[in-house]
């Protein structure tokens, strides 16, 4: 049987109405699960049910996280975030952590996973961590930006077989400072963390790129899809 895979639903501010790119379901689906998507409840029983359902859990990309969850002010006009889901993911991450679930969290993800647990965030680059790395690309969203660095001896440098990648991004929002527990697997050539993991979890990976988008031509993208969907078999 196909595992399961709890997928975080986007927010549509406008239309008052959940939605979802596709990359994350079809992502997940060739890499041979069974992506559902979780309505917006913040009712823990319900949720319980769900996530005990799961094999695994996918903490998608979207609106900002809110900087209260890291203990600081909002910046005024360069931050939207949807309250609710941060409730809600809150709840959600921490149930898989106890119940020791893999969990793979991309863009809006990594950040989140940052933030719950302890960690902080940049919450606008262009002013407070300028570079000359293309952080927010234009379209195609499927081709590369810049590359990353991968750590030796981190899980990502093993599974890929490779010190450095060239990954997507669109992002103006990023890990900062990690949580405790939390340890780098992959840095930008300026500086920023881009990916994340928890050795003492079964299976928490992070990514700050977009292999949603870029599943489908990127091999190492399909992989991390792959390494996922293989742990919460």
């Amino acid at each position: 049987m196909k595992p399961i895979i709890g997928v975080m639903p986007l927010w549509d501010d406008e239309k008052d109405s959940i939605w979802m790119l596709p990359g994350y379901m079809d992502g997940v689906a060739q890499a041979g699960g069974t992506p559902v998507i979780f309505p917006f409840s913040e009712d823990e029983n319900e949720l319980a049910g769900l996530v005990s359902l799961c094999g695994g859990i996918l903490f998608t990309g979207g609106h900002d996280v809110d900087p209260q969850l890291y203990g600081e002010e909002k910046l005024e006009g360069l931050v939207t975030c949807c309250p609710k889901r941060d409730v809600m993911e809150k709840i959600v991450l921490e149930m898989a952590l106890r119940a020791d679930k893999p969990v793979l969290g991309i863009c809006r993800g990594i950040q989140f996973i940052n933030a719950a647990l302890g960690g902080t965030l940049y919450q606008d680059l262009p002013l407070q961590h300028p570079s000359e790395i293309r952080h927010r690309q234009q379209l195609p969203f499927d081709v590369p930006a810049h590359e990353v660095s991968l750590p030796a001896g981190s899980p990502l440098c093993k599974y890929l077989g490779a010190d450095k990648i060239s990954v997507n991004s669109y992002h103006h929002q990023a890990v900062r400072d990690p949580a405790r527990g939390l340890e780098v697997m992959a840095v930008s050539p300026d500086g920023l963390i881009e990916a994340l993991y928890a050795p003492d979890q079964k299976y928490l990976w992070a990514v700050q790129w977009h292999p949603e988008f870029s599943y489908k031509t990127d091999e190492n993208s399909r992989k991390i899809f792959q390494s996922f969907v293989s742990a919460a078999g």
